[in-house]
């Protein structure tokens, strides 16, 4: 399951500094699937949220590999994280995800 980030955000960018995969981005920021993996796929996304940080799930992996637990929850002063229902996934699926970004 990936993480997602609500609206009590102060965006301090703290969780982006912890995540391992470079998952998180600033609100209104564009991304790939290349930055800070090992991934070729440089097609450039649009921004998630325009008004605070956010998290692209399909780079996500709970830390799962790098910790153990996800970093930026823990970082996060005000507890604007957590768990996203909308993208469930098991251990195994994040550790295929995080060989797949990686290795």
């Amino acid at each position: 399951m990936a993480v997602i980030i609500n609206d009590d955000c102060i965006s301090c960018d703290a969780c982006a500094q912890e995540c391992p995969n470079t998952a998180i981005y600033a609100g209104g920021e564009e991304w790939t699937m290349a930055d800070g993996t090992n991934l070729d796929d440089n097609e450039s996304h649009p921004a998630i949220s325009d008004d605070f940080y956010f998290v692209v799930p399909n780079k996500c992996t709970q830390c799962v590999g790098f910790n153990d637990e996800p970093a930026c929850i823990s970082v996060c002063p005000v507890e604007a994280i957590d768990f996203d229902p909308a993208h469930e996934e098991s251990q195994e699926e994040l550790a295929a995800k995080k060989a797949r970004l990686h290795d």
